[in-house]
């Protein structure tokens, strides 16, 4: 009896031994991940479940011969979940599987939930009846109704801050179907704007998801229509989720961005970014030229926002307070301490380090080094949290409390303006 046991633990391992080879000898022209749900139930009482997500690349080898012929690289990792509850009668209950599996078709399933509200849009200027260019962008539609959200600089052309349509809008759905479009709403400075089709027959619409829970690694796709080649996919990760718009080199309103490596071209701009839920979660609006694998897109947690202001005046209103802001570390403040042994006693906070003559912020009473460390109630540590309370609040006093040199606390009230963007 103990060698017939003995027989079957051997045959057991030996199966799942082979099981393992047969994944690693797969196609090296495949890339996907695969998820292996393991359970060994043998007598062992603390009997696991034992996901291996793996990851196939043709680029990457483990091994290889000599003579150049290509290998695979297996990239494991596992998590260890509780065995799935039996009701006796052999039946498992699924619930307690791992659920966020990244299969082969995860980034094709995304894509397909998507896909078919992804729109193009081209612009046919004319002077007087001769047609002088032709621009082309993507789009997505995001209401049944026939809204669309692109980019701004897609549909628009724009004279400092005043926008007029570029042109005869022409849409373009997946399915062929072609649509005149008209320019609803459009911000420069966010680059976001709002196209309007109407249709007899249903539209497809696509979902907005949240950017806020993105990490850098995240995988994501782009889709849209670059080079006017409609229904086009490309997949990468996400490299930065809050690059600064001065790291750009832009001026003006601070934003920020999200910077993708996926292939982003001439006719992306305006197209979606999307998780592998198939949510759109940010807003394609250009890439380095003169680089390969550098995409920036405008988070959809940002396009939101603007879209509300749309819905409430039609214009995006922002607040101004002439303050330059800057958020503190404890290597920024260590090193401000080293050249003024009186700066404030602070382990966070947002400096001060200059104040517009003339603004709401220096007749409020604001001075260069103070630390802000409370709005309008609220303790703040960075200057996007000081953007979010602002929110479009103007004409209303706002209670402010900085640290002064020697840790002096003070209370101020500033009443913002609207930022006047043509100056």
């Amino acid at each position: 009896m103990s060698g017939i046991l003995r027989r079957f633990g051997l045959i057991r391992t030996a199966a799942i031994a082979g099981f393992g080879s047969a994944v690693l000898c797969c196609s090296a022209d495949d890339r996907f991940r695969a998820s292996v749900a393991v359970r060994v139930p043998g007598p062992l009482p603390d009997s696991l479940w034992l996901t291996f997500p793996t990851l196939f690349d043709s680029q990457c080898l483990l091994f290889s011969h000599k003579s150049g012929s290509s290998g695979i690289d297996a990239l494991y990792s596992y998590r260890v979940c509780p065995i799935p509850s039996s009701d006796g009668s052999g039946t498992v209950d699924d619930k307690s599987k791992p659920s966020d599996y990244f299969g082969r078709d995860t980034i094709a399933n995304a894509a397909a939930k998507v896909a078919p509200a992804v729109v193009n849009i081209s612009t046919h200027q004319d002077f007087y009846g001769i047609v002088s260019g032709k621009s082309i962008g993507s789009g997505t539609i995001i209401n049944k109704d026939g809204t669309i959200l692109t980019s701004a600089h897609v549909v628009v052309d724009f004279m400092g801050t005043r926008g007029s349509a570029k042109g005869k809008i022409e849409v373009t759905l997946q399915d062929g179907r072609k649509f005149e479009g008209k320019v609803v709403n459009a911000d420069l400075h966010s680059d976001i704007a709002i196209v309007k089709i109407n249709s007899e027959t249903p539209l497809p619409e696509a979902k907005l998801g949240s950017s806020s829970r993105l990490r850098p690694g995240d995988w994501v796709i782009a889709l849209g229509c670059p080079h006017s080649l409609q229904n086009t996919v490309t997949a990468g990760i996400v490299s930065c989720v809050d690059r600064k718009s001065s790291d750009l080199g832009f001026s003006g309103m601070p934003r920020e961005y999200l910077q993708t490596d996926c292939a982003i071209n001439m006719g992306s701009s305006g197209g979606p970014l999307v998780n592998m839920d198939g949510e759109i979660i940010g807003v394609n609006m250009m890439k380095l030229t003169a680089a390969d694998g550098l995409g920036f897109s405008v988070p959809i947690d940002s396009a939101s926002k603007i879209i509300e202001h749309f819905k409430r005046s039609g214009r995006v209103i922002r607040p101004w307070l002439g303050l330059k802001m800057l958020d503190l570390n404890e290597m920024i403040i260590a090193q401000l301490k080293k050249q003024d042994a009186s700066f404030p006693n602070v382990s966070k906070g947002i400096l001060v380090p200059m104040v517009t003559p003339r603004s709401p912020g220096e007749r409020a009473g604001f001075c260069p080094g103070d630390v802000v460390i409370e709005f309008d109630g609220k303790p703040v540590e960075r200057v996007k949290e000081v953007i979010e309370i602002l929110g479009d609040k103007v004409g209303v006093p706002i209670k402010v409390v900085v640290k002064r040199k020697g840790d002096k606390l003070v209370t101020l009230s500033v009443i913002p303006e609207e930022a006047n963007l043509d100056i």
